[in-house]
């Protein structure tokens, strides 16, 4: 007889591993990737790497030990692999150590007092071309006794100081490095007291290197003036090639280096627009071309979920150079497609119904290598031969916890909005589910604005839904995944056409049968949490809110978050002391006095991007108007708490979601 299946847990984020850096062989016969573990005891991530054969066959662990192994990349001919790992606790950042594919220890590369954030080798495995950050000279220079002490101050000129996710930013900026791969040598190729390089990328004869970088003379006043530059590997001056103002990133040469394909943006604080896929000619002779201009869609991996963070690559050409594949944010999903040279013939390759992420092909592309996530499974590592169409799933990642579960019923829906445009949403119910009964529900409301749910694993959703919860979502207009006019319907207007979509979500929800209009609460964190004060301060329908890690109020967001004066393009205003009213009018606080809605607020002491000030902000205004509220607070944890944070505080955060409505709700 076989045993009864339980529902996710809590505890299942203990139990399940969070996969990323999948990567290809050359010869097309391996995928080496990355696996995080955490353990309960500590509370520590530990990531190490596995290999799992193309052909199939059993999966093997390649690194060991508890530490941080990451980033794997194979040597061009596919003997060893580079790798950024931590093995001392002496080491003050993770190094580069190298390790032969056949077997045998890893070999410790470099000693760089700096953090390495990208890597690839070069064409003739002779180098590693890095993007570096130097950990500043006072820090390096500090005594046993002044570490002891900690920091004494901070001394900022620039604007952008500090950077959810890492903290209080150095004073070094990120440049471009050449590591021997044979004697760990390095050598710096750019540097400059207020420019950072990323994204840098090898020409097909490794005499060359395109990277991004912004040099405007205050890049902190002026953050779209990111260009693309070509140098040297003698470290010469940059030439900066010619291309429509706005973001660039994830640059790539075709096999002849004639050219470089990249993704950007066209316009300054225009992110409503979508990321086009952009080819140049490498010698600057001509401008760049936006090969996808008539296609109204998004380049990028983006589906948020709460298990790892989906990796977009660099475009990848054909060895013929007559297609470029690239990855593609639409409806919920993330989908791999190709185009020809001349923006015709657009097809697609992989991803309908969830998440590609970290694609690789083999050198003769025969073969493509990817990491794909669904509704029901966060992800496995998949390769598809090209030729033939065929696919085979070589991991079973968290199967042992997935297979043992009883995973929510999932419904897509597309129904029509307040001005008969069509939307998106996900209506996740309880394993047990009978249409009989009358069930809670939650509606949720995503962060960003412009990003998108959609079709991939959430653990925090499972649990709810086995908890007798109806949880329900959908992509309103301000979000990405749906063209421009969905995205810019709400630029410089939060709180407009993203309440009406919401609202007609929740006028549908109320009219199935199995729905409680009596029971239903609303939740949304960042921008979501945002929207979700929004909406208790403009009605009254739900019976219990969470409000977390919101933005609350414009005016003080303005100047306290990371991105601090930069939200003018998004409120599209000028700054709070010369358009006090308009920054005002978009920000919760202003309609909090209506708000009756009893209201659990939860907020990251760490967080950078919504400071803990908008949360307090909110707390303290509930209390004095005497709605039933609390507050939730989590010290040392980022902006991406419920994402990444540590595992214990992301289960304790879920049991006082559960705990709130569970009171008003059940």
């Amino acid at each position: 007889m076989p045993t009864p299946k339980k529902s996710i847990t809590l505890d299942d984020l203990y139990r399940m591993q969070v996969l990323s850096g999948v990567r290809i062989s050359p010869d097309g016969e391996h995928v080496i990737y990355t696996l995080q573990r955490v353990d309960r005891e500590t509370e520590s991530k530990y990531s190490n790497l596995w290999v799992a054969p193309t052909a199939g066959g059993e999966v093997r662990q390649f690194t060991q030990g508890d530490q941080p192994d990451v980033m794997p990349r194979w040597s061009q001919d596919g003997s060893q692999i580079a790798f950024l790992s931590k093995r001392n606790a002496k080491e003050k950042t993770p190094q580069i150590y190298l390790i032969a594919f056949s077997g045998g220890e890893a070999r410790k590369l470099t000693s760089i007092d700096g953090e390495i954030r990208e890597m690839q080798w070069s064409p003739d495995g002779r180098k590693l071309l890095c993007a570096i950050r130097k950990i500043d000279s006072d820090q390096l220079n500090q005594s046993e006794q002044q570490k002891k002490l900690g920091v004494v101050a901070r001394h900022y000129d620039r604007l952008f100081y500090k950077l959810d996710g890492e903290g209080y930013l150095p004073h070094e900026r990120t440049h471009l490095w050449l590591i021997d791969a044979r004697t760990g040598k390095a050598k710096q190729l750019t540097d400059h007291a207020i420019w950072d390089e990323f994204n840098p990328t090898f020409s097909p004869d490794g005499k060359s290197i395109a990277f991004c970088s912004n040099h405007a003379s205050d890049p902190d006043l002026d953050p779209y003036a990111v260009d693309l530059f070509v140098i040297s590997t003698d470290g010469d001056e940059p030439r900066k090639l010619k291309a429509p103002e706005g973001l660039k990133m994830l640059a790539s040469f075709s096999p002849d280096g004639k050219f470089i394909a990249y993704v950007g943006t066209d316009g300054k604080g225009l992110d409503y627009r979508n990321a086009c896929l952009w080819t140049v000619p490498a010698d600057g002779s001509k401008s760049a071309k936006n090969l996808i201009e008539k296609y109204d869609f998004e380049v990028s991996g983006m589906v948020i979920n709460d298990f790892g963070t989906p990796e977009t690559m660099p475009p990848v050409w054909s060895n013929d150079e007559k297609r470029i594949y690239f990855q593609v944010s639409m409806h919920g999903s993330s989908l791999l497609k190709s185009i020809a040279l001349d923006g015709e013939d657009l097809r697609d390759v992989v991803g309908e119904g969830g998440m590609v992420s970290g694609f690789s092909f083999d050198k003769m592309q025969s073969k493509v290598a990817y990491h794909f996530g669904q509704m029901d499974d966060p992800g496995q590592v998949y390769v598809r031969e090209v030729e033939s169409d065929t696919t085979r799933i070589l991991t079973r990642i968290n199967r042992e916890v997935l297979d043992r579960s009883e995973m929510s019923k999932v419904e897509e829906v597309w129904f029509r909005g307040p001005e008969k445009n069509f939307l998106q949403g996900w209506i996740m119910k309880p394993p047990s589910f009978n249409p009989r009964k009358k069930y809670p529900s939650i509606l949720y409301i995503h962060g960003g604005p412009l990003t998108q749910y959609g079709k991939l694993f959430f653990h925090e959703f499972e649990v709810l839904a086995a908890n007798g919860y109806v949880v329900y979502f959908c992509n309103p207009r301000g979000g990405k995944g749906y063209g421009e006019e969905h995205a810019a319907a709400i630029w410089g207007a939060w709180g407009t056409a993203d309440y009406d979509d919401l609202m007609a979500w929740t006028d549908y929800m109320e009219k199935q049968p199995y729905i409680d209009r009596e029971r239903m609460g609303v939740t949304g964190g960042s921008y979501g949490g945002y929207m979700t004060l929004w909406i208790i301060g403009h009605t009254k329908r739900f019976q219990a809110a969470i409000t977390d890690r919101c933005v609350s109020n414009f005016i003080s967001e303005w100047g306290s978050s990371d991105l601090n004066w930069t939200f003018e393009y998004e409120v599209e205003a000028e700054p709070p002391y010369k358009d006090f009213k308009k920054w005002w009018d978009m920000s919760p606080m202003k309609y909090i006095g209506n708000a009756k809605t009893p209201t659990l607020v939860q907020h990251y002491e760490n967080d950078l991007r919504c400071p803990i000030e908008q949360g307090e902000q909110v707390f303290v205004a509930l209390k004095r108007l005497g709605v039933d509220t609390e507050f939730v607070r989590y010290p040392d944890e980022f902006h991406g708490m419920s994402r990444t944070g540590r595992t214990d505080r992301r289960i304790e955060r879920i049991k006082h979601i559960l705990r709130w409505f569970d009171k008003y709700l059940k």
